[in-house]
């Protein structure tokens, strides 16, 4: 097939029928239960396609509950899924979807070309205006085929419809339609794998295999997820058995996991990087405008440090907020840890004794992260106070643009470098707190460049442009620690590359006792 997102050539279809085979997991059918230990506290906003926003987070749930059109799947990065083909026009202003037969939300109602117009149209999520923008119309020729046209050629249509955000990921229109948005959130019925059974908010969430999930019915019967914010007790309970996965475990307790018998560490760089937002950099009054005291929070950072302390040097240092595995990223020098030279920069910028900085936000399930940076930056003098939130209200004040001074950034969603810059760096973005017209220009021109050679070029010169104005400090791509137990046999963990939870979750498997 030619490559949907490469919208030149013919109007070729894709047939890929092979992977619609139902795989049956065995007589007996689905068994047993897979406990997680989570590390960040589970939010009714996730189990809604609609509302996702431009972080991993949700789709620890959504790979279970819901099932896409098309979505990122092991060795693939655009598989199909509740579309079996699609296919782009030559002029590349239309895409087709072909809807699998037979393919069930779990009310047992049948997946329709309405239910995929409909849940295009009610996203409100990251990107939803990018997306809204340029597509003209969404038909529905047949409840077997659905129809986008473009205003014009994209060739990121694919890449924020099917793998970016959640606009891809399908919702039953007329049950969504029967209960509204916060009864969906309470009681959310989807096509994905495994249904919704309970959830309760600080605790668990509940999931039960879907017998009729069209890709083959899971092996394991009941999945559980239980929030355990506090590292060390994620470990006990992986520990005791009470949990099979324990999710983000780092620095000695990483090391005790090690020396456990029976226990697995199985670290993996997945595509979440972390970094430092100067969101006060537009503002002529704040130290922050100045470049030189963005360069000398930069110069005061040890990295290396940091990871060999928290995640035992398996994370990759890098310049950048682009992932390095993405398309058209382009590699900045890293900046190595120099506190003279630091100093010196915030002498010449003014500050001789350095300041007070105001408040760094962050994600509560990284104030290991934000305190060591923090430390690093009152050794030059910047003097910060931290302020750890949870993370969905975290990421909530940080899109409604809430906060000043330093925001510890970080996202691990799929996409290529525009949908991250478009997310984080140019204007209209969910998390753009002040843009440059040069990177706002350069980011137009390439939306709608089809010559890839071209696009590339442009795409690095922004992100070169991004390193000469110093708009961030990129810490690293995270090395996603997490423990295993003895009962797991398949823990979908690095199954689909750079994703940093398990999936696909039908693909998961317990030891045969």
């Amino acid at each position: 097939m030619s490559r949907a997102n490469g919208p030149l050539g013919l109007f070729v279809g894709i047939s890929l029928s092979v992977l619609s085979i139902a795989v049956p997991a065995g007589a007996s059918g689905p068994e047993g239960q897979i406990t997680w230990a989570v590390h960040t506290t589970l939010a009714p906003t996730w189990f809604d396609p609609a509302e996702t926003p431009g972080i991993i987070t949700p789709f620890m749930v959504l790979y279970a509950l819901h099932d896409a059109v098309v979505k990122p799947m092991p060795g693939k990065s655009l598989a199909p899924s509740l579309a079996e083909s699609w296919s782009a026009s030559p002029d590349g202003l239309v895409y087709e979807f072909v809807l699998r037969k037979g393919a069930k939300f779990h009310n047992g109602d049948p997946v329709t070309g309405e239910d995929v117009k409909f849940s295009f149209e009610r996203y409100r999520g990251t990107s939803a205006k990018a997306l809204k923008e340029r597509v003209a119309a969404v038909e529905v020729p047949d409840p077997g085929r659905v129809r986008f046209r473009l205003k014009s050629p994209w060739p990121d249509f694919l890449t924020f419809y099917s793998s970016a955000t959640g606009a891809g990921w399908i919702v039953p229109k007329a049950y969504v339609e029967q209960v509204g948005d916060e009864g969906f959130k309470k009681s959310p019925v989807g096509a994905g794998p495994y249904r919704f059974v309970s959830f309760t908010p600080g605790v668990e969430l509940v999931l039960e295999a879907f017998d009729h999930y069209w890709r083959k019915t899971p092996s394991v019967k009941r999945l559980v997820f239980k929030v355990i914010p506090d590292e060390s007790t994620r470990l006990a309970a992986l520990k005791r058995g009470e949990a099979d996965i324990a999710y983000s475990i780092r620095g000695a307790l990483a090391e005790e996991i090690r020396r456990t018998p029976g226990l697995t560490l199985k670290p993996a760089v997945i595509q979440a990087t972390f970094w430092l937002y100067f969101a006060d950099q537009w503002d002529p009054k704040s130290p922050w405008h100045d470049k030189r005291v963005r360069l000398a929070a930069n110069y005061a950072i040890d990295r290396k440090a940091i990871n060999e302390a928290e995640t035992l040097g398996f994370s990759k240092i890098t310049g950048s907020i682009i992932p390095s595995t993405f398309d058209f990223y382009w590699p900045p020098p890293a900046y190595p840890f120099d506190r003279a030279r630091a100093k010196r920069l915030l002498a010449e910028a003014g500050y001789p004794n350095g300041f007070d900085a105001g408040e760094y936000f962050c994600d509560v399930a990284y104030a290991n992260l934000a305190e060591a940076a923090a430390n690093y930056l009152q050794g030059v003098g910047i003097r910060l106070k931290l302020r750890p939130l949870e993370r969905a209200a975290f990421f909530k004040g940080f899109s409604e643009k809430k906060y000043r001074n330093i925001i510890q950034g970080a996202s691990g969603a799929f996409g290529n470098a525009a949908t991250r810059l478009e997310a984080f760096v140019v204007s209209g973005g969910s998390y753009v707190y002040g843009s440059y017209p040069d990177l706002d220009g350069l980011f137009q021109e390439q939306v709608s460049e089809l010559d890839r050679k071209k696009r590339e070029a442009i795409l690095h010169r922004l992100q070169q442009l991004m390193h000469d104005k110093v708009m961030f400090a990129p810490i690293w791509e995270l090395a996603f620690l997490n423990g295993v137990g003895p009962r797991v046999e398949e823990s979908g963990l690095a199954l689909i590359a750079g994703h940093a939870y398990s999936a696909p979750y039908e693909d998961l498997r317990l030891k045969k006792p």
